[in-house]
């Protein structure tokens, strides 16, 4: 059983669109998947339930818990009944972050290929050091998202270089560009494989992701 947190101290980076991205494809495959939304904001929760209301399989099983602790006592409580447990935590330094981070074993970090995203990388390296002085086991990544079409442009390069300033978190090449297919998916609550227009990078680029995650 895999847990993986998708976060970032930073808001409007993609976590809840690449969370959302990844339970789907991996129930897709086959795996027993919880989505936890650990965000107010409840967006996940709203997309699966389209996703629901629709008739769309696989059924994804959706959680929303806001509040650290309880948080912490339902993923531990229900961890044995999926094969893999993929968090969508808030934007920013909450209760539900820290406790999903407790619980992982993986950090998935999306961050923007500007500079005052990269700077926001500091907080949450420091919660890393937090998480790992009491626990080991924690693998972070951080990767590119919405990142301009194309070539990779010198600020993409930049930034993912800047992520070396940062020894707790490790730089995952794989890239999610700006594309229409990802919004547009996911807020009919589905995946890019499984809209009727499907486009090719965009399936081939959240592949590569979720191969090197897991």
């Amino acid at each position: 059983m895999t847990i993986v947190v998708v976060g970032n101290t930073k808001g409007g980076v993609g976590k809840t669109t690449t969370a959302e991205l990844i339970a789907i494809e991996r129930a897709r495959a086959g795996r027993r998947v919880l989505l936890v939304d650990g965000d107010r904001q409840a967006t996940a929760q709203k997309a699966i339930a389209i996703r629901a209301e629709a008739g769309v399989l696989p059924a994804i099983a959706c959680a929303t818990y806001f509040d650290g602790p309880v948080l912490r006592s339902q993923v531990l409580t229900q961890k044995d009944l999926y094969d893999d447990i993929i968090i969508d935590a808030g934007g920013r330094d909450s209760t539900a972050l820290r406790a999903a981070m407790s619980l992982a074993d993986v950090l998935l970090i999306p961050f923007e290929p500007r500079s005052f995203e990269v700077w926001a990388l500091e907080d949450i390296a420091a919660l890393v050091d937090e998480v790992r002085s009491v626990r080991d086991g924690l693998r972070v990544y951080a990767f590119l998202n919405k990142a301009e079409p194309g070539v990779l442009s010198t600020d993409n390069r930049d930034a993912a270089a800047a992520v070396a300033d940062f020894p707790q978190i490790e730089y995952l090449p794989k890239i999610l560009r700006r594309r229409k297919a990802y919004s547009n998916a996911v807020g009919a609550g589905l995946s890019v494989s499984e809209v009727k227009v499907k486009d090719p990078k965009a399936i081939a680029e959240l592949k590569a992701l979720i191969a090197a995650v897991f």
